[in-house]
């Protein structure tokens, strides 16, 4: 784990998605952080050691789920699936699917695997899962400031994590889709969906992927600091429009579905609201630990 000695910084952000303001100084204590999201290769350790059954493996308790389509009441989880037709309404519906069968070892449903993806970040991940393999592991998730401090690399005000332009130089620093979203990805950094830790230069704290490739849980309830955010991610779990309340955490960082045209939030100061029952082709998370 990398050590980061902590301090005070300017958390957040006045000049994009409203739910990120007001910028404020916040102080963090030192403390410990994975270099890199959990992969495929590491959860699967987890679970054979354990016998760990992740959520989206589980048939869903349908009193959870009062009114939900009992087609969805089965094992599965929300897979990205580009339309096929347009013109269509920004909806996420429009590209997300509940696909049964679909989890953390078949992240396209059933018929894929994650042979050849080991060093990837395991995705199809609830909230629950990732403090379970915190737990096993002695770790724990980064609160969002304590993520965003280290995201942020010692650098102050900027943008993105390396800087105030997105593609210095035509570089592609970060896993995101580039082309007009959900449309058209032109793949210009090498990857469609997910890719291995290493694919792109770690920041100044020697951390992978903490912009892009796959939203992070973090341990902190999501709280609105002004205006309701824009939907852009599956956001609903399994109860989506059942009524059922589910707490809802802040996951950071943006994903390889993150794009210039549409949720532009690869970015440090960027956060999003999701349900503690749901899981996607896009969330996974990295551990944290205490300082000694």
């Amino acid at each position: 784990m990398k050590r980061i000695e902590g301090g005070s910084f300017r958390m957040g952000s006045d000049d994009h998605y409203p739910e990120e303001a007001p910028a404020r100084m916040v102080t963090v204590e030192p403390f410990l952080i994975d270099p890199s999201p959990v992969t495929n290769a590491r959860f699967a350790q987890f679970v054979q050691e354990t016998g760990y059954v992740t959520l989206a493996e589980r048939p869903p308790d349908a009193a959870k789920y009062p009114g939900a389509d009992p087609g969805l009441l089965v094992p599965g989880s929300s897979v990205f699936v580009p339309p096929v037709k347009y013109p269509i309404t920004p909806d996420p519906m429009n590209w997300w699917a509940y696909v049964p069968g679909a989890c953390w070892h078949r992240p396209q449903g059933p018929g894929s695997s994650t042979a050849g993806l080991e060093d990837h970040p395991v995705v199809h991940i609830a909230h629950e899962d990732a403090q379970a393999y915190c737990a096993w592991a002695d770790k724990r998730l980064l609160s969002e400031a304590e993520w965003e401090f280290a995201a942020r690399g010692g650098q102050e005000g900027l943008a993105f994590a390396w800087g105030d332009e997105l593609a210095p130089g035509g570089a592609m620093l970060a896993n995101y889709w580039q082309g007009p979203f959900p449309k058209t990805n032109m793949c210009l950094d090498g990857y469609d969906r997910t890719s291995p830790i290493g694919a792109f230069p770690a920041n100044s704290y020697g951390l992978y992927d903490m912009i892009g490739n796959a939203w992070e849980w973090t341990s902190d309830p999501y709280r609105l600091a002004s205006e309701p955010v824009k939907k852009c991610c599956a956001s609903g779990g399994k109860g989506a429009g059942s009524g059922e309340d589910f707490p809802v955490m802040v996951i950071k960082g943006g994903s390889h579905l993150c794009a210039e045209n549409y949720c532009q939030r690869y970015r440090p100061a960027a956060r999003y609201p999701q349900t503690v029952d749901t899981s996607t082709s896009h969330i996974g998370f990295r551990c944290g630990k205490d300082a000694a």
